[in-house]
C-alpha cells in the first residue's frame, strides 16, 4: 500500500515538508510505502472549466505536475495534502492544484485523505476546512489525528520544537496506515464499496 504526501508549499524543504516527514516516518513504520512530492515554485494555472478534462481524464495544461500527480494517484491508496498557511487559508498555487486535480480526476473515490497546515501562528483551521473539502467532495473518508493536523513554526527548525504538533503528525500516519489495513481487510472479507446512484444535480434557478 501507498500513500502520496502532497507538499503544496513553494519552499520544498520548509516548515510544511518538515511536518509531512513525520508522517512519512510513522507510515513507513506501519509498513506503508510513502512518497512525497513537491508542486514546486512555478505559476500553476488555475481552472478555466472547459470541460476537456471529462473525455480524457487529464487536465488540458500540461506545463505543470497535475496530470503527473493523477498518474501517480492511480496507483496510490491515500492522499495527504499538506500547505503553509498565507492570509489563513492555503496558497494560493496549491488551491489552483487541486481544483484541476479533482476535477479532471475519477480515482479518488474510497481513498482516505487527510489535510495538514503549517503556520506561524494562526489561520490553520480555516486552511484545514477547505482543503478538507476536496476530500469530502470526491466520497474520500478523512483521516484525523488526535488534534487537529497542525504545526506552528516560522522555520523547520521551529517545527522542531513543537513537540505536540509533530506528535500529531506521527498520531495521523498511524491511523491512515491503521484505516488502509482496515479497508484491505474489508476488501479481503468480499466488502465492496457502496454502490452508486445514478447523480443529480440540481441548482435553485426556477
Amino acid at each position: 500500500m501507498k500513500v502520496l504526501l502532497l507538499n503544496g508549499s513553494p519552499h520544498e524543504k520548509g516548515c510544511t515538508y518538515r511536518a509531512l516527514t513525520e508522517v512519512a516516518g510513522a507510515l513507513t513504520k506501519e509498513g506503508i510505502e510513502a512518497e512525497i512530492v513537491h508542486i514546486g515554485n512555478q505559476a500553476v494555472h488555475g481552472c478555466i472549466g472547459c470541460g476537456r478534462c471529462a473525455a480524457t481524464g487529464r487536465c488540458v495544461f500540461k506545463g505543470d505536475p497535475v496530470n503527473a500527480f493523477l498518474d501517480k494517484m492511480e496507483h496510490a491508496d491515500g492522499l495527504i495534502v499538506g500547505s503553509p498557511v498565507y492570509y489563513a487559508s492555503a496558497n494560493g498555487s496549491l488551491y489552483s492544484f487541486l481544483d484541476r486535480l479533482f476535477y479532471a480526476g475519477s480515482c479518488f473515490a474510497f481513498k482516505p485523505a487527510a489535510a495538514v497546515a503549517s503556520a506561524r501562528r494562526a489561520g490553520t483551521t480555516a486552511t484545514l476546512d477547505t482543503l478538507n473539502k476536496y476530500f469530502t467532495i470526491s466520497q474520500m473518508p478523512v483521516v484525523s489525528s488526535q488534534y487537529w493536523n497542525m504545526v506552528h513554526g516560522n522555520s523547520p527548525e521551529d517545527v522542531e520544537q513543537d513537540l505536540e504538533g509533530l506528535q500529531i503528525m506521527r498520531t495521523l500516519g498511524k491511523n491512515m496506515a491503521w484505516m488502509l489495513r482496515c479497508i484491505e481487510a474489508g476488501k479481503a472479507a468480499g466488502i465492496t464499496t457502496p454502490e452508486a446512484e445514478q447523480k443529480l444535480k440540481t441548482n435553485f434557478i426556477r
